[in-house]
């Protein structure tokens, strides 16, 4: 499972990292009203929650569908706009004015991607226009709350009004709380854009590519950048261009935008070098390892020290073929090493790698 981009004929003039405001606010938010998913941020979770003006925080908790349950595009509007080669605002003011130059329709169906769009990456009707779909979008909505379903509603029937009413929440979150953090971080992503714009230039786009996070990669021949992720999604770049957008607080996720019709951008981590995470390939293989349990038991011994395969087969009572079958299902998945001891070889597990387990499984479903 991965998420693609076409970028057959994309010159590296077209390829831009350039840090959004607007996307940082998304991530602040997100990172408020989700402190589980980034722990190195409780501490200034709780310090700005703390401090929120109790209206501000009702009024946060009546959207917050929009940075909660999905990542929303309306905090890429840049990649909304006509020709495919926007880049985002300078300021936050900047790029809530390019979210004003989106239709009602753009605006409705990102505001609402929880509810309705089925397929994000293909051209569907949305819920300004399909009955059903906007009937559908109620009864989700519904299902998430009382206030949630009266914000869909509105934006249903009067998509300026909330367009308003969402600029104005942004204005007072950056009064409130972003503003202080924005100068705080803006230097560290601007760095960053820096850095891997020479990058870019100097060694090309697969090493630039690869320095984002080592769940992305490019198939120069193919001309494809990959984005190993726990869904399936494709985009193209066309006659537009590729939008690489640093976040400081957006660990552990990698975000890819691929509506159909919008400029394809990455959202990266850009808090520095972090432990390499294995694939969801990878993790999937670990996982189903140790789901049988004749592996569970041979872990056991494993764990406590090293063993040859017939002292394994000796102990569970078993063949030596039907033990190495497992070793072998463990080694592919990475979680035993071997190592030779005169004629023997033992087989001891990889503690580390066992240890890693919980966390590499959260940083792979919210990648």
């Amino acid at each position: 499972m991965s998420v693609t981009i076409d970028i057959t004929g994309l010159p590296l003039e077209r390829v831009s990292v350039v840090p959004s405001p607007l996307a940082e606010l998304g991530m602040a938010l997100h990172a408020l009203s989700e402190p589980g998913h980034h722990p190195e941020l409780r501490g200034w979770a709780t310090a700005v929650s703390s401090r929120l003006e109790p209206c501000l925080a009702d009024r946060l908790c009546e959207a917050d569908f929009l940075w909660r349950t999905t990542f929303s595009d309306v905090f890429a509007p840049f990649a909304g706009l006509p020709g495919g080669r926007a880049l985002p605002g300078a300021t936050l003011a900047e790029e809530l004015d390019q979210l004003d130059e989106l239709t009602d329709e753009q605006f409705v169906n990102a505001a609402l991607e929880f509810t309705c769009q089925l397929r994000y990456d293909l051209q569907e009707p949305g819920p300004l226009d399909d009955p059903e779909l906007r009937r559908r979008s109620l009864e989700l909505a519904a299902a998430r709350g009382a206030v949630q379903e009266r914000f869909t509603r509105r934006l249903l029937t009067d998509p300026p009004a909330v367009r308003a009413w969402f600029r104005h929440l942004m204005l007072d979150c950056d009064e409130a709380f972003f503003a202080d953090t924005w100068a705080r971080i803006q230097p560290q992503l601007a760095a960053d854009a820096r850095h891997k714009t020479e990058l870019l230039r100097r060694k090309g786009l697969g090493e630039a590519l690869a320095s984002l996070s080592g769940a992305v990669s490019l198939d120069e021949e193919a001309g494809l950048v990959t984005v190993d992720k726990l869904l399936v999604g494709r985009a193209a770049t066309g006659d537009g261009g590729l939008v690489l957008v640093p976040t400081s607080l957006g660990w552990p996720h990698v975000m890819v935008l691929h509506r159909y019709g919008w400029q394809p951008s990455i959202t990266y981590p850009a808090s520095g070098p972090r432990p390499q995470a294995p694939s969801v390939e990878q993790l999937t293989l670990r996982l189903e390892a140790l789901a049988h349990p004749v592996r569970m038991r041979l872990c056991r011994h494993l764990a406590r020290a090293p063993h040859t395969t017939s002292e394994l087969a000796d102990a569970h009572g078993m063949s030596a073929p039907e033990i190495s079958r497992h070793l072998t299902v463990l080694k592919k998945a990475g979680l035993i090493t071997d190592c030779r001891r005169g004629r023997y070889v033992q087989h001891q597990l990889d503690l580390s790698a066992v240890a890693r387990l919980g966390s590499d499984f959260i940083e792979g479903v919210l990648r």
